[in-house]
């Protein structure tokens, strides 16, 4: 009797589409970068919403755990317009803030300029010097400074011992727009030159046109330095409330209104929505500034 051999049986295995592959772990990836901006999104944005909803609350319900407000209380914020000294709080940040930047910017730009496209002898050590200061701590010179504008100048109490000194320059405005300065080519400059163009008119012709991004940066930077300052009220403008700004006025409101959260929560909008309002509109330009400064050293 003989044994029937029985061909061996092959188990037939899938062929992998490689470019199925590559779309799968193309979706793959999508989805864990994007599941990661969700949440990254949510941890920045959801404090936000708590301060939002926390604001239209009633007082009793602003004490509670309940985290939607029923019924909406938009009386809140004209409750905190109302408040004696706000208003002035208000206008003095925009004083401020706005006098400070445009200083700033403006004693800057030149400063960048020459550092950026001028050749001369000790360049680098100008720049270093610039660099270094801003390793300085204002907390180190807080104190003759005070005296200074204080016994000689009677300014303190006010505003201008913040705003004039930006009006000779700051040295992380100039640094910023230094780097920006130097990835324009100087072909532009020297062409400018050749037709006839000072130095003034160079910058403001040629140069300023092409460095918008960097001159919005900063101008930003600024605003939001000085809009959310609390150091410099508190030590040169906390004797007279008429010059408080709301970054300072803001601690003072809080201790009036140590359990009306609702209240509390409303001001701080307030303080906050110029800034995410100015940030919203120019955050093209923010980034596209932030992204550019630096290239090139």
């Amino acid at each position: 009797m003989t044994d029937v051999l029985t061909p061996p049986t092959t188990v037939s295995r899938p062929v992998t589409d490689p470019a199925r592959a590559v779309r799968r772990k193309a979706v793959l990836r999508w989805i864990a970068v994007h599941a990661l901006g969700i949440a990254a999104a949510l941890f920045f944005v959801l404090p936000f919403v708590f301060v939002a909803l926390t604001s239209l609350m009633s007082d009793n319900q602003a004490l509670t755990r309940a985290l939607w407000p029923h019924p909406f209380v938009w009386h809140n914020y004209v409750t905190v317009f109302r408040t004696p000294g706000f208003l002035t709080w208000w206008k003095n940040s925009l004083i401020y803030a706005g006098a400070g930047t445009v200083l700033t910017v403006c004693s800057s730009i030149p400063v960048a300029y020459a550092l950026a496209k001028f050749r001369f002898r000790g360049r680098n050590l100008s720049l270093m010097l610039v660099v270094a200061t801003m390793m300085l701590p204002p907390q180190v010179i807080v104190v003759p400074m005070y005296l200074f504008w204080a016994n000689q100048l009677h300014l303190t109490g006010t505003l201008w011992p913040l705003i004039i000194p930006m009006a000779f320059g700051d040295a992380f405005t100039i640094f910023l727009l230094r780097q920006f300065l130097v990835t324009i080519p100087n072909e532009y400059v020297d062409a400018a030159r050749v037709d006839g163009c000072g130095e003034l008119r160079t910058l403001l012709r040629v140069v300023l046109p092409m460095a918008k991004p960097a001159v919005a940066a900063v101008a930003l930077f600024q605003f939001f330095y000085c809009w959310n300052d609390y150091f410099g009220p508190q030590i040169y403008a906390s004797e007279n409330p008429a010059a408080w700004t709301l970054s300072y006025g803001l601690e003072s409101f809080k201790g009036a209104h140590q359990t009306s959260w609702n209240l509390t929560m409303a001001a701080t909008m307030l303080v906050m929505a110029p800034v995410i309002i100015v940030f919203f509109f120019a955050q093209k330009a923010f980034v596209e500034g932030v992204t550019l400064t630096g290239v090139k050293g």
